[in-house]
């Protein structure tokens, strides 16, 4: 997968923390967020660049200078560097993020999605067979050569389910995502596991079928946003105001009268993606035995990351521990900060069970 960043929007940040101040003489904040349009499940950065509801928030004259992550971990990178206050990250990256505070003090603040089939996604060649389920497309894994990139959530959900069901490929290669779109031209690999909206995409292209997910061996994945500690100790009510921002995008993006705006809004700020791509990556409906929800759910908006995702960061911090990436499977204390969210769900008058709703199939 490439590794830069690219400054999608906004006015460039006056300043960055450890520098300059980001609140200039006026009053007015200028912020630097990173974000993943290529990564489904942290669409709500997509919504926040296209909507602008932070302008409803912050001080008039405020700016924010949107900077596209290709991956997620560059945008932890950035964090770590304190070039970014604000970032939208999966959760393997935000845990890696929040594991480095001998670096720099991040924290995750908020959950941007939950899922069971954004991430772990499994595919395989066009001419594979048609498999009556998602077990039986797994047990034909068992010998062939599959590929996904290593010690991401892609990686955490094919190993769980492997070693859930028994499959042993004969050969499972660390491969970016542009490397897999190349292995499955050239007929190199069997099958692979990825994240949408890069399934659809090679689905719609006829590269690859779908053939099941993480509802599976029963896996979940997601997204956080992350926060530099220094920024929201200085600066609390921005913090919360971007909060309070970010929950008005997750309802948006759970209003399904909104989907062709958000679909067009994706497309506007990714390459290579056609709306039907992008479309299918969150509102296709996909039949059980291919790893669709019975429920027709593809993301959960809990908005706070406790509960189910505090779950989560558990599991996906065992895994990262285990494959070396963090220095200890307990984060350090505070690593997760839910207060805020908590308070801006409480005072928006959202139920809590519910958090910012949910985004189902259409």
């Amino acid at each position: 997968m490439l590794t830069t960043v690219v400054t999608a929007a906004g006015c460039a940040a006056v300043g960055h923390i450890g520098g300059n101040d980001i609140v200039s003489d006026g009053g007015a904040v200028h912020l630097t967020v990173g974000y993943q349009p290529y990564y489904t499940e942290a669409w709500s950065g997509v919504v926040m660049r296209g909507k602008e509801f932070w302008k409803k928030y912050l001080p008039k004259g405020s700016t924010v200078d949107f900077q596209v992550g290709l991956q997620g971990s560059i945008i932890v990178s950035q964090m770590l560097a304190g070039k970014q206050q604000i970032g939208y990250a999966g959760d393997m990256p935000a845990i890696v993020g929040v594991s480095k505070r001998s670096t720099r003090d991040l924290r995750i603040v908020a959950t941007l999605a939950l899922s069971q089939d954004q991430c772990g996604v499994f595919l395989t060649r066009p001419d594979a067979p048609n498999f009556a389920s998602q077990r039986d497309a797994l047990a034909w894994f068992g010998g062939k050569t599959v590929a996904t990139p290593q010690g991401s959530c892609t990686d955490r959900i094919a190993q769980a389910t492997f070693e859930a069901l028994g499959v042993k490929p004969a050969a499972y290669l660390n491969q970016s995502i542009d490397v897999i779109t190349s292995s499955f031209q050239n007929h190199t690999i069997d099958a692979a596991i990825v994240w949408e909206p890069v399934p659809s995409k090679l689905v719609n292209a006829g590269l690859a079928k779908r053939v099941a997910s993480g509802t599976l061996a029963d896996q979940h994945d997601g997204g956080f946003l992350v926060m530099d500690k220094e920024f929201t100790d200085k600066h609390p009510d921005i913090a919360k105001s971007w909060l309070r921002a970010e929950l008005d995008a997750q309802r948006f993006l759970a209003d399904p009268a909104n989907a062709d705006e958000i679909v067009r809004l994706a497309q506007s700020q990714t390459e290579g993606y056609s709306a039907a791509d992008l479309r299918d990556s969150l509102y296709r409906k996909w039949p059980v035995d291919q790893g669709g929800n019975a429920d027709g759910i593809r993301l959960r908006l809990p908005f706070v990351p406790t509960g189910e995702s505090a779950d989560l960061i558990k599991t996906a911090a065992d895994f990262l521990y285990r494959i070396k990436a963090i220095p200890a499977a307990t984060l350090p204390d505070g690593a997760v900060q839910p207060d805020t969210a908590i308070a801006v769900l409480r005072d928006a008058g959202a139920n809590p069970t519910v958090g910012a709703g949910f985004v189902r199939a259409q």
